[in-house]
């Protein structure tokens, strides 16, 4: 299965570079990539669901706004979550006519564009997959609360501070290669980050990272910063802006040291159709570290809650 490479402008006047799989036309699925990291990815699940005996989709990964060679407006406003929302929408609309996603799958700030896109437009999608990604409710919560979540995302602010890209750029991209490797290693080590994984991140890097650190600068959901902000800060958002009708699956790796179990408690509050699998030995960088496994959850759950 090859791994078509393109760039899409969409009609509001941004463009995203896309990786897919599959033909046209048939039922859509959208990966969604977090921070630090790219569509590249999600490449092995692109293969896979794209193959006729795992369902023939038609698979498209996006590189979100402000990564790799897809559009970086240098505002900050411009990465307001119902900027990058609509970035998915109308990606999804250049694939059919109807704008239908039949399956969502978004890790990390994926997933924050995940949760809202199943907020926003549940008609325009059937199932939701969520990788490590805390649901806005959950993570107010816990950020307003949780002393041990706040010291968790600290680093949040971190990358929100100006000229953190530059910081991020030094020594070879050596902060941001440590993000993969200070968190404690699954039973194959760090393999899967091999010369090649290397090479794919630092071609990616290379062409700017202030997109990627504008997603914290815009956010209000960072823990307080002592002096400066207070839990009042952070927002609390009413439930009809944050509850989700479709049916989720959350995959949840266990070791990782940024987003805590706790984020789990409560979730189905927010999510009355949901199933949480729980995997242990896995870290936040669980699709480059057990894509088999995330590949077979997710065609178990597309078999459980079939297309309405």
């Amino acid at each position: 299965m090859t791994i078509q490479t393109f760039l899409r402008e969409l009609p509001h006047g941004i463009t995203l570079s896309c990786r897919a799989a599959g033909e046209p036309g048939r039922p859509l699925m959208v990966f969604l990539h977090g921070f630090p990291e790219a569509a590249f990815i999600w490449d092995t699940l692109l293969e896979h669901f794209a193959r006729p005996e795992n369902g023939g989709y038609r698979c498209i990964a996006p590189n979100l706004r402000g990564f790799e060679r897809s559009s970086s407006p240098t505002e900050v406003a411009q990465y307001k979550p119902q900027l990058l929302i609509q970035d998915v929408a109308e990606l999804a609309k250049s694939e059919n006519a109807g704008g239908h996603i039949d399956t969502l799958v978004a890790h990390d700030w994926g997933g924050a564009f995940g949760w809202g896109f199943a907020n926003a437009l549940p008609q325009s999608l059937t199932r939701l997959v969520i990788l490590n990604s805390p649901h806005p409710g959950t993570f107010t919560r816990e950020l307003r609360q949780s002393a041990d979540q706040q010291k968790a995302s600290a680093y949040m602010n971190w990358l929100a501070a100006p000229g953190s890209e530059a910081v991020l750029a030094e020594n070879g991209f050596a902060r941001l290669f440590a993000m993969f490797t200070m968190m404690k290693a699954g039973p194959e080590g760090f393999g899967w980050l091999t010369d090649e994984v290397r090479a794919k991140y630092r071609e990616v890097w290379s062409q700017g990272l202030t997109g990627a650190c504008n997603l914290y600068r815009v956010t209000p959901m960072k823990p307080p910063v002592p002096g400066k902000t207070t839990v009042d800060d952070i927002p609390q958002l009413p439930p009809e802006r944050v509850n989700v009708q479709v049916p989720t699956l959350v995959l949840w790796a266990l070791d990782d040291m940024a987003l805590l179990p706790g984020l789990l408690e409560g979730l189905d509050a927010y999510v009355p159709d949901l199933t949480v699998t729980k995997v242990a030995n896995a870290t936040h960088w669980i699709v480059h570290e057990q894509p088999q496994r995330v590949a077979q959850e997710i065609g178990a759950f597309i078999q459980r809650k079939p297309s309405r």
